[in-house]
């Protein structure tokens, strides 16, 4: 059994309370996209685009998938499974996985033990192929991830003529 020092320990509490701060911060944007897609009209929601995935729905599905199954491996969900695979149900259904989504991002960062932060999380990429690396590498990956896409939605929803946009800027986040 390794025991780890006060100073690792005090470390990885403080990064806890970062990574809360960094799971507030996803939601929060993530909630103001959410209220962009509820704005936005059927032929917004599905006009087709070159982009990383074919459509604001489509890179929307793909962002809920994702955030969704990272959750669902770090909280240890046999056979996770990705929504953006054959997804089918409204946007308001996708926005209401996507909100339950946020809360267990909350609930599982609140409770997640810090002494775990190292521990080896494998997932299943959409290839099949397994990999394998630290809880505390996958986190951050998570709310990057989810970063870039929202960039993403930002460009699409413009091309599709919505304007009602508002920073979802890390900066802008903190200066609120």
């Amino acid at each position: 059994m390794t025991t780890l020092s006060t100073n690792t320990i005090d470390s990885m509490i403080g990064l806890q309370a970062y990574y809360l701060e960094l799971a507030e911060f996803s939601n929060w944007a993530d909630n103001r996209v959410m209220d962009w897609l509820a704005q936005v009209t059927d032929e917004q929601w599905n006009q087709p685009a070159i982009s990383s995935f074919g459509s604001a729905r489509d890179t929307a599905i793909h962002m809920v998938s994702a955030k969704k199954l990272w959750i669902d491996t770090w909280t240890g969900i046999d056979n996770p499974v990705y929504l953006s695979a054959g997804f089918k149900g409204s946007k308001n259904e996708l926005i209401k996985i996507w909100k339950k989504s946020c809360e267990d991002l909350t609930s599982f960062i609140e409770t997640y033990p810090a002494e775990d932060y190292t521990k080896p999380i494998t997932v299943k990429k959409p290839n099949g192929e397994l990999c394998t690396m630290g809880f505390k590498n996958t986190f951050p990956h998570m709310v990057n991830h989810a970063t870039y896409h929202r960039g993403q939605l930002v460009t699409l929803l413009r091309q599709s003529g919505f304007s009602n946009l508002s920073n979802t800027d890390l900066f802008t986040y903190y200066n609120m």
